[in-house]
């Protein structure tokens, strides 16, 4: 059998929505023959720095060494500031960004479906078949 590869992977969420970024972490932690490590900056451990400065730059240094960033494409997402920026960033430092649907949404913002190299709807088979195919 090959060598395991560990993907490193930046998964985009907003801190109050965070029940879906969990379920993602944990079908990555579930996935058989899959390993992975978490670049993300999960709600609960925050960057204690919240000025707008500090804040970008905690992300970019998050978004830096992942292989791929996933957004979960709620509507939110097209309101969020931070998700653009999330996507500039994966965007200028040459990511791959994988754009999830979310279960039950028919809509996805149009920002992430422009920068997606994969779109995907939500359920673990298709996000980890994603994840292995372009990450």
């Amino acid at each position: 059998m090959p060598e395991l590869k560990t993907r490193m992977l930046f998964i985009s969420h907003a801190w109050k929505y965070d029940q879906a970024y969990l379920t993602l972490v944990s079908w990555f932690n579930e996935a058989n023959n899959f390993s992975w490590k978490n670049c993300s900056i999960p709600s609960t451990d925050a960057l204690p720095d919240k000025s707008t400065s500090a804040l970008a730059a905690g992300i970019t240094r998050q978004i830096n060494p992942a292989q791929g960033v996933l957004i979960i494409a709620g509507m939110y997402a097209a309101h969020s500031g931070w998700i653009d920026y999330e996507i500039g960033e994966a965007q200028r430092l040459g990511k791959t960004i994988i754009g999830i649907r979310p279960w039950g949404q028919e809509r996805m913002p149009v920002k992430v479906q422009e920068a997606a190299h994969a779109l995907v709807n939500w359920n673990s088979a298709s996000v980890i078949e994603a994840v292995r195919n372009y990450i």
